[in-house]
């Protein structure tokens, strides 16, 4: 299947590197650009892409502000990867709130860029590799716009395991490995833990791990 993705940055010309490196890719097709948040909210709808490139600093309104309104919006099933070149912890953090999958780094390289968008149209989360795990633990400190109830009874036992491990990072293939589980079953069993628990996506459940007390910062 082809990737569709919406490149939304301000500066033309970044946008037209982002679309030379996606697009040279068989699998990946940017179907959209925008130059400020609004047009993204707009893009976004009426393309439907599977993922959305967010620059964080555009004018009219910024990245993080839209892309609250495209996680918020239940007809829309974009996921977000937030692009920035500022190296900072409260965008990570705002970004998070927001319920982007992704978040990278504009100097990142190419292969890096292709990287994010697979992984995250695939469904799972992807953080920069300069963004340390003191990100993730800073967030769940922090006070949040609402609390996680955490009900892990609801879990079984084998899905408690794959949540705790989702914490770490790992990917579908590293968690089979680990659990010496077929990678179709790893996914049956993350599929399980997000719907019982009401989560968009992987990185919601990195965050619920932490909240609920089922991990604790500096012991993933």
């Amino acid at each position: 299947m082809t990737i569709r993705v919406v490149l939304a940055d301000d500066q033309a010309l970044i946008r037209a590197g982002f679309r030379m490196i996606l697009e040279a890719e068989d699998d990946i097709e940017v179907v959209g650009e925008a130059v400020d948040g609004d047009q993204a909210i707009a893009a976004t709808r009426q393309l439907r892409p599977d993922v959305v490139l967010m620059d964080v600093q555009m004018p009219s309104m910024d990245g993080l502000e839209a892309t609250g309104h495209i996680v918020r919006d239940d007809d829309i099933h974009s996921r977000v990867v937030i692009l920035t070149t500022f190296e900072r912890d409260d965008y990570v953090l705002e970004a998070l709130r927001a319920g982007a999958s992704g978040f990278l780094l504009k100097n990142a390289p190419p292969e890096e860029l292709v990287h994010a968008v697979r992984v995250v149209a695939a469904g799972e989360a992807l953080l920069a590799p300069s963004v340390t795990r003191r990100v993730i633990e800073e967030y769940v400190r922090r006070p949040a716009p609402r609390s996680h109830e955490a009900d892990i009874g609801r879990l079984t036992e084998r899905e408690t395991e794959v949540l705790q491990l989702l914490a770490t990072g790992k990917s579908n293939s590293e968690l089979a490995t680990h659990l010496y589980l077929g990678e179709g079953t790893i996914k049956t069993h993350v599929s399980n833990v997000l719907t019982k628990l009401g989560l968009r996506d992987r990185m919601q459940a990195v965050v619920f791990a932490y909240e609920s007390g089922l991990v604790e910062p500096g012991r993933a």
